[in-house]
């Protein structure tokens, strides 16, 4: 007798007439077996606990891939606003010419300035007796001005004294540290003093504070000090030359291609370093770092995935009578297949929108949302003195943005893939001979 019913549903289901995939009926199936029913409490929890694991794993994926983002943006644009893209230093002879190899560079195309540098390590104390390591960098006033980085970003004081050669710049935390500020005096101690018949004398010589700038990235703000380039010149014993001369250029990954530009352009032998080998080794631990952060990350994704299959299995489990009806109504094995999909896809879209509308939202307000928490918590969660910038930076990419969003709707595809199957293979004889 159940053989012939059995073959009885199956000349049934081929006979009857099938509804068009993902049809209306199919959809309405698979809607009420989203929602929750008492009977159905620990399946809904499951579904509800995959929702918030996707939702959870995409927003964090797109905020910890933002905040990397930021940080390699706003890092690059602080060392880069300050340090040349490529730097030239003399290989036979010193940089005495430098003033004509600075107009020489900066007329080759694509090159937007050429500034003459020099350089030194020094001791800088204040009033107190406090002292800081700091490097000092002479240049000439009307390259400083150029230095958008540095000249719109005075936070007290002005440049007067420093254009008149009479002063110097200091960045904010350092004038914090020493208790400084904008008219005060600093004192310099270099151990690059004058010789005398009993050695090498440390140079020790007050400076008139011109003002400070507040660049935005702590290591800098606490340890540059600006200095007019005729003064630096006498204060490190390289009277009419430079160091080198640091050039800037419209787009940094060109590089390459100037390279033989300015090497044309100088005319001579130089040793030319960019922005890429000086830097080499901390952006490519960062790069290293948001790769491995963005690994580890999927995983939650693939957790809240396997639990859309725990979820679905059950279901299955829970609506065997059901299907066995509809397949004895004549719904194919493949109307099934899509009804239990589009049930468990359903979750996986809208946990993945879901996490990107928290992502989004957590990005934009980000820095609101560290003020609160640190005023909660009453620490700083983000210590400029730990993490180089005084704000914490978002920068949010739409590729990447775009491969969370693939990536997660497509592991939620193919997680609901092997319960749908399982629906679809059922025996309506077997699953109203066991109900």
């Amino acid at each position: 007798m159940s053989s012939e019913t059995g073959s009885s549903a199956e000349v049934n289901t081929d006979v009857l007439p099938t509804a068009k995939p993902f049809s209306a009926f199919e959809r309405m199936v698979a809607w009420r077996y989203l929602r929750a029913r008492r009977k159905e409490a620990v399946i809904s929890v499951i579904a509800g606990f995959s929702f918030v694991g996707i939702m959870l794993g995409v927003a964090t994926l797109i905020i910890v891939m933002a905040v990397m983002n930021g940080f390699r943006t706003e890092l690059i644009s602080r060392i880069l606003g300050i340090n040349g893209h490529m730097i030239v230093q003399p290989v036979d002879r010193p940089l005495t010419d430098y003033a004509e190899l600075a107009k020489k560079f900066a007329a080759v195309p694509g090159v937007t300035m050429a500034l003459p540098l020099v350089e030194g390590q020094t001791l800088a104390s204040g009033k107190a007796g406090a002292g800081t390591g700091a490097l000092v960098r002479g240049i000439r006033p009307d390259d400083l001005m150029k230095l958008k980085e540095v000249s719109s970003n005075i936070k007290t004081g002005d440049m007067v004294a420093f254009t008149a050669g009479q002063g110097v710049l200091i960045g904010s935390r350092m004038a914090n540290d020493l208790g400084l500020k904008a008219g005060d005096s600093i004192t310099l101690v270099s151990p690059e003093g004058d010789v005398t018949p009993m050695g090498v004398n440390p140079r020790v010589k007050s400076y008139k504070i011109s003002g400070t700038f507040e660049i935005g990235m702590s290591e800098y703000d606490s340890s540059i000090i600006y200095m007019p380039l005729e003064e630096a010149q006498l204060y490190f014993n390289a009277e009419g030359l430079v160091q080198s001369i640091e050039i800037f250029v419209s787009n940094p990954d060109d590089i390459d291609e100037l390279r033989p530009k300015i090497e044309e352009a100088a005319g001579r032998q130089v040793f030319i370093s960019d922005w890429r080998q000086r830097n080499q080794t901390f952006f490519s631990a960062l790069q290293v770092e948001r790769n491995v952060m963005f690994m580890i990350l999927t995983l939650i994704v693939i957790v809240a995935a396997l639990n859309i299959i725990s979820g679905l299995i059950m279901l299955v489990k829970d609506k065997s009578r059901d299907i066995a009806i509809l397949k004895t109504m004549g719904a194919t094995s493949n109307s099934v297949l899509r009804i239990f999909f589009m049930t468990g896809a359903a979750i996986g879209i809208a946990g993945t929108f879901a996490g990107v509308l928290l992502g989004v939202l957590v990005c934009v307000n980000i820095e609101s949302i560290r003020e609160f928490f640190s005023w909660v918590s009453g620490t700083i969660l983000f210590d400029p003195q730990l993490y180089f910038l005084s704000k914490l930076p978002a920068d949010m990419s739409f590729g990447e943005t775009f491969s969370v969003i693939l990536m997660s709707l497509t592991l939620s595809f193919i997680a609901t893939i092997f319960p749908a199957w399982r629906a679809a293979r059922l025996d309506p004889v077997q699953a109203l001979r066991y109900e």
